[in-house]
């Protein structure tokens, strides 16, 4: 069978479905920056994004599950969500929203969304973590 096929997949801070029903994409995010305090964790601890797939049937019709893992820096796997989608067929699709709160629990690094159909593995969307020390205040420059 051909289908579906990834049209789409990224995460990103928002996505605005209009009255046409066209999707719009808000701040397309690869890259995540955490300050941290003395002991190495982050000030912060999460963040809202939100996860977009968009797939495209072809031959693909029918009900299939749909399912999102994420694999930490460390190779753990995490199971995020499992779905239903129905396919038409031809050129129709569907789009997955999936808000994520994500807490970067495995450390800096490079985190994957793996995005499963049907059990198979059909695209990974990454996300790399940085962790940043906050500026030190200084007692200003010499001469003062």
């Amino acid at each position: 069978m051909s289908g579906p096929h990834v049209n789409a997949a990224f995460l990103c801070e928002r996505v605005l479905i209009e009255q046409d029903s066209v999707a719009s994409a808000i701040r397309i995010v690869d890259r995540m920056y955490f300050l941290v305090d003395e002991e190495g964790e982050p000030v912060a601890p999460h963040n809202v994004l939100t996860l977009f797939v968009n797939l495209k049937s072809d031959q693909a019709r029918g009900s299939y599950d749909v399912a999102v893992e994420l694999e930490r820096p460390s190779g753990e796997r995490v199971p995020v969500i499992k779905s239903n989608v129905l396919l038409e067929g031809e050129e129709r699709g569907v789009n997955i929203l999936l808000p994520v709160d994500f807490q970067p629990e495995g450390g800096a690094g490079l985190y994957w969304f793996d995005i499963l159909f049907d059990s198979q593995p059909l695209t990974r969307i990454p996300l790399r973590v940085v962790y940043q020390s906050p500026p030190t205040v200084g007692q200003g420059p010499q001469g003062e």
